[in-house]
């Protein structure tokens, strides 16, 4: 076995990337080209089941009103009407969030505040 150049000690690597602060947590930007990796939006995905169960024990009759339910669940009304809301989201932007696809402006809280419930309209907002 031969001995070629020596190892070094230390190896730097240099990574091109910006921390940025989104909604009290950091998050990476990656630079221009790269390919992020698909991250699911726990909070998000865990308001979107919450609404479509809500909406469906609503219309069930297993719950009156909002307040009925909202009541039961030990949350305020004001709440639960915007996490409905997640339920007139397009189909296409559900699946995103679902796969982990969705953009970092995608967030629960700039979700639960948008009250655009045209299909196209929250495509153009979001993306």
């Amino acid at each position: 076995m031969t001995r070629g150049a020596p190892v070094p000690d230390t190896v730097t690597l240099h990574v091109p990337f910006r921390v940025l602060k989104r909604g009290g947590r950091k998050e990476m930007q990656l630079p221009d080209g790269a390919m992020p990796s698909r991250r699911t939006d726990n909070a998000l995905v865990k308001a979107l089941a919450r609404a479509f169960r809500w909406k469906r024990m609503l219309e069930s009759g297993e719950f009156a009103t909002i307040f009925e339910l909202a009541e039961r669940e030990g949350i305020a009304p004001s709440y639960m009407t915007r996490v409905l809301r997640l339920t007139l989201l397009a189909p296409d932007i559900v699946d995103a969030i679902l796969d982990g696809k969705q953009g970092p402006e995608v967030t629960l809280a700039q979700m639960l505040n948008s009250s655009t419930v045209e299909w196209m309209e929250q495509a153009n907002n979001i993306g």
